[in-house]
Parts: structure tokens; sequence; C-alpha cells
């Protein structure tokens, strides 16, 4: 009987603490309609910039969405997952206008395509001085896992994220291809000068770790590089990378393939790393943010991953590289397809699919 009665405390215990938890913060729409919210660059509390997939540039000015896209984006590829995907903004965009946007883009015989980054200046709700800095190769006959997100170090050099294009796993781990990659670059297109396989002549130059499958977050925290990726059927990761380091994909895995068959019997194996986090079933990690800000102190120094399956948002506790908590978050919201912090403690949320919105999460 004491036992019953104290199974029921805790129930309504974990009941109030929910409905506690809930409680705490409320959504307010940004944008709403959109086609396909992909990528979020946050300037400042007010002012936004987003891509939609199918190949446009928005903003969000002093708080209201331009109707107008930013002009001067190049003609991308929209078919699949390819389109116009991954967003940053450069270090010191509030004082050179400077970002990049990556994108798959298509072969001039409009029969195999690939990923493409760009630089360019936002002058006057235009895009100028447009350079490619990178274009994966070779290209695909697939429109699927272009990974296509990015990242910068603390010492300047733009981290770009390159998947597999699905049909060409086992390229992921040979290295005289992009496929299944990690790419460290100059802004201006060149290569490091102590980039890890810079001396290896079979070798792309560009490559900074391999073994990866479709890469759909990368966010760097303190020197620390955060990465998560889609697995097959199960078996999505979250991974801290290091320069040079192979991620396994797909020697070792812990997903099935779609069938149902193995794809690998192996989790592990001798010089391959270990994710510090997976997840079986499917959760279909998207973007990423590090929540630093002070509106939310429940959350201050959390890992964010936005989720697409069932659609939610994953809060993660991190001590000493290994995940220590894990909460789920806005799960009312369905799938979520990119995550971002703002300066006033905010968290901005793009929802997923051709109605899509644009989500400010603050405290109620």
């Amino acid at each position: 009987m004491i036992r019953k009665f104290n199974t029921i405390l805790l129930t309504v215990f974990f009941a109030l603490h929910i409905n506690a938890e809930e409680a705490s913060y409320q959504y307010e729409n940004i944008a709403e309609n959109l086609s396909h919210p992909w990528s979020i660059a946050v300037i400042d509390d007010n002012n936004i910039l987003f891509t939609e997939l199918t190949g446009s540039l928005r903003i969000i000015e002093n708080g209201v969405l331009n109707p107008m896209p930013i002009d001067g984006v190049p003609d991308v590829l929209f078919a699949g997952q390819g389109g116009l995907s991954g967003l940053i903004l450069d270090p010191e965009f509030l004082i050179n206008q400077k970002l990049y946007l990556s994108y798959s883009s298509s072969d001039k015989n409009q029969k195999k395509n690939t990923l493409e980054v760009i630089s360019a200046k936002l002058i006057s709700g235009n895009l100028t001085e447009i350079k490619t800095i990178f274009k994966a190769s070779p290209s695909r006959d697939t429109a699927a896992h272009y990974g296509a997100k990015m990242a910068f170090l603390d010492d300047g050099t733009l981290l770009i994220t390159s998947g597999d294009g699905f049909n060409y796993r086992e390229r992921a781990q040979y290295l005289d291809n992009h496929f299944g990659k990690i790419i460290r670059i100059n802004t201006d297109g060149s290569i490091p000068k102590d980039n890890p396989f810079l001396n290896n002549k079979n070798a792309k130059p560009e490559i900074w770790s391999y073994g990866h499958r479709n890469l759909q977050g990368i966010l760097v925290v303190k020197g620390v590089v955060y990465e998560n990726e889609h697995g097959p059927m199960g078996g999505d990761e979250l991974n801290i990378i290091e320069p040079s380091k192979n991620y396994g994909w797909p020697a070792i895995t812990y997903g099935k393939d779609y069938s149902g068959a193995t794809i690998s019997p192996f989790t592990e194996r001798e010089g391959m790393e270990q994710p510090i986090k997976y997840w079986i079933p499917s959760i279909a990690p998207s973007g990423m943010a590090f929540y630093h800000g002070s509106l939310f102190s429940e959350w201050k120094n959390s890992l964010f991953i936005s989720a697409l399956v069932p659609g939610d948002v994953r809060r993660l506790e991190i001590l000493n590289s290994k995940v220590v908590n894990e909460e789920i978050l806005f799960s009312d919201l369905g799938r979520v397809r990119d995550i971002a912090t703002s300066p006033d403690g905010s968290l901005i949320l793009a929802t997923d699919g051709p109605k899509g919105k644009l989500i400010r999460v603050v405290r109620k």
C-alpha cells in the first residue's frame, strides 16, 4: 500500500514538473508560409537571414519579413534534398557584410550535380562580389545527402560538411573524393597550410575528417567541433570532430539499411572514432546551436539539436565529452529543420516543409 502511494506521489510530481517545464516558455511566430526554410543566421535580435531550399535567401528586418527575396542568389538545383541549403555569416559580418551560402548546383549538361559554396556581400538587399570558394568532386547523379552545413573555427577557417551522396557511401572511406567528408578551407577558397592531408598525394587537400554519412549540423564551442549526422535506419550520431580522424561510415554503424539488411556487422573498429551519442531509432538530427544566454538560465551551456522524426528539439548536457542528460522540447511543433540563438537569449526555430515557419521561443 505504501509503495502504491509513493508511486502515485511520484506520478503527480513528474506531471507537475512537466507542466512547469511546459509553462516556462511560449512561442511567437516570426514568419509563416515559407517554402522549405532550411538554415538560419541571426544578425541581431530583430534582423534574421534564412534560406529556403527552393532557392531564396530571405530576410526579416526589424522583426518583419521582407516579402521580396534577396537578389543575386545563384541558380540552384531544387530536387530531392538539394537546393539552397547552408548559410553562415562571416565573423566580421557587421563590418564587411560578408556571408557564405551552400547549395546544390547542376553540371553544364544537367545530368549530374554537386555541392557548391559561395562567398558574397549583402549590400542594399543584393548579393554582390559573388565567388565560388568550394565545389565538391566528383559530381553525383543523386539528389540526396549533400551535408551543406558550415562553421567557423577560431582561426577563421571555414568547415563545410559534404555528405556521401547516398549511393556513394563506400567512397566516404577514401580520401580521393569529397563524399562523406568535412572540408576545411580559407574564406577565399585556398587551402590552409596545416590541413591534415596536405602532403598526402592520394588525398584531396581540403579534407579535414572523413567516414561521414549525411552531416546536418556542425558547431564550434570553445574550440570543440560538434557534428551531427543521419544514420540509415537508426544510428544517428553526435560526434566530436578532430582533424584527420576517421568516423567510420560505412565500415562501422549502429544502424541498418532501410530494407532491414545489415550494412556492417561492426559498431567499433580500431582506428575509427565513436560518437559521443547515437540514437536508435533515428531522430533525424538537423540544425544545432549552443545556448549561452540568460533568458533561460536552466538551459545555459546546453547543446540544442533540432530533429525531424517525429519532430522536436533535443537539449543535451555535455560533461567531459560525454552526454550526461537529454531533454526533449518543443515536440508540439512537428519537424524542426534548424535552430539558432538570438542575443536576447531567445531561440529561433525553423519548422520544415512547404508551409514552414520561423518561430521565436521566449520566456512565458
